[in-house]
């Protein structure tokens, strides 16, 4: 048994002794007692009130002082209370870290009630769906993304799977939201911008389609030809040739679109090298231009280069190869006969840039935003004569993001264009 409760029953037996002592000295025995135990009733009251007290105060006051068996419960409850606000503070700091990791997530971060009221969101909520803490707190969830897919998914209460909407607060993004039920009746609701991925996806589909398009023609014709040699018993001299001289055309076809495939394939998917190398750049173009001017043949294009002797590039060499050419046989290909071809390689503000102007026909404003993409053509029927792949430019965007540089054009219709390649100052090293 505890010392104090002990205390206590001693206590009573001197408060019942002294009764009795009273009461044998005024010849009072019951009055005497009623005074005595009343007076012992009274200070356990008053303990009893003092507690009460405190607990309507809902922890705004002191918990009281007192000894023996009251001074032990209102110890235990001091320690009660403590480990309480210990729990609460350590709750509290959790909740805390919870709220702050979700406001930095981009995704949405969304708490409801069991009746779907929003108790609480992230602000990437109010991007992605529309829906803004404080303001939106304690209003319906279905009350504001009124997607009728939404709706059916809300109710369903199946949510293994997530479901795809527009966004509310931009129709032009795609949101996947998922509902997680936790807790006792709660849910979490995570949105994620989809759009890029979508956009990916879209692009891999066209991608595989294009591919597909541009391979069937040749093998439709190689094929085609194939089976009209076999036919033929005995070809004359001037058939074969004309025949094997069109498979070789296309079988060439094939070869540029394989060759630039892999040159894509290698630059999107290989790190850019670490060990960059001083690249001659005027050098490099006066073999290009060389070989532009062959390219040219009869057409007779007039090609310039004015470079900068003293103005050394750092980087892959190959690499800003296949750029600088893709874009000087741009040039050549579709510049009309007689044409001009300027070949710029100089200092500038911000580093140094390499541009090729011609004065070919031109490109209207709505197609320059796509000149990079795969397979982007402005005129299909043309791009194909002259035997180009509809890669030519996404390899040259893909070799100036390995080197820090970025592709501007410039072109009006009928007055020709300009592509310029723009290296920072940290890639350009005097000679």
């Amino acid at each position: 048994m505890h010392p104090n409760l002990w205390r206590e029953i001693w206590v009573v037996a001197f408060v019942a002794l002294g009764a009795l002592l009273l009461g044998l000295a005024t010849d009072h025995p019951f009055l005497s007692a009623v005074v005595v135990f009343g007076g012992y009733i009274a200070v356990v009251l008053y303990r009893l009130h003092q507690l009460q007290r405190w607990l309507f105060a809902r922890g705004g006051a002191e918990i009281p002082d007192a000894e023996g068996i009251w001074g032990d419960v209102f110890k235990e409850i001091r320690k009660l209370v403590r480990q309480a606000e210990t729990r609460e503070d350590r709750l509290a700091g959790m909740v805390e870290r919870f709220q702050n990791a979700a406001a930095a997530m981009p995704d949405a971060v969304v708490i409801v009630s069991q009746n779907d009221e929003i108790e609480w969101a992230n602000p990437a909520s109010g991007l992605l769906l529309g829906i803004t803490y404080p303001r939106d707190g304690g209003l319906r969830l279905g009350n504001l993304l009124r997607s009728p897919e939404f709706a059916g998914y809300l109710r369903s209460r199946v949510f293994s799977e997530p479901i795809e909407l527009s966004s509310p607060a931009n129709p032009r993004k795609t949101v996947l939201l998922q509902i997680i039920p936790f807790g006792a009746s709660q849910k979490l609701i995570i949105g994620r911008d989809v759009t890029r991925l979508l956009l990916l996806e879209q692009m891999r589909r066209n991608f595989v389609a294009n591919v597909s398009h541009e391979l069937r023609t040749p093998i439709t014709v190689l094929s085609g030809f194939l089976e009209t040699l076999r036919a033929m018993k005995q070809p004359r001299a001037e058939e074969l040739e004309k025949h094997l001289a069109v498979m070789h055309e296309q079988a060439l076809r094939m070869q540029r679109l394989v060759d630039d495939l892999l040159t894509l394939s290698k630059l999107e998917t290989t790190p850019p090298s670490r060990h960059d190398e001083p690249v001659d750049v005027p050098a490099l173009l006066g073999s290009l231009k060389d070989t532009a001017t062959l390219l040219s043949g009869e057409r007779r294009h007039r090609i310039t280069l004015e470079a900068d002797t003293g103005l050394t590039l750092l980087g892959d060499p190959e690499e800003l190869r296949s750029a600088f050419s893709n874009l000087i046989n741009n040039a050549v290909q579709y510049t009309p006969p007689g044409g001009n071809i300027e070949l710029r390689w100089q200092a500038s503000a911000d580093g140094a840039y390499f541009s090729v102007r011609d004065s070919g026909t031109g490109i209207a404003p709505e197609h320059i935003p796509r000149l990079t993409e795969r397979f982007y053509r402005v005129d299909s029927a043309r791009s194909r004569a002259t035997g180009g792949t509809g890669l030519g430019l996404s390899i040259v965007k893909h070799v100036l993001v390995r080197h820090d540089a970025v592709l501007d054009i410039a072109s009006e219709p009928g007055k020709g264009s300009t592509f310029s390649c723009r290296f920072p100052a940290a890639r350009v090293v005097p000679r």
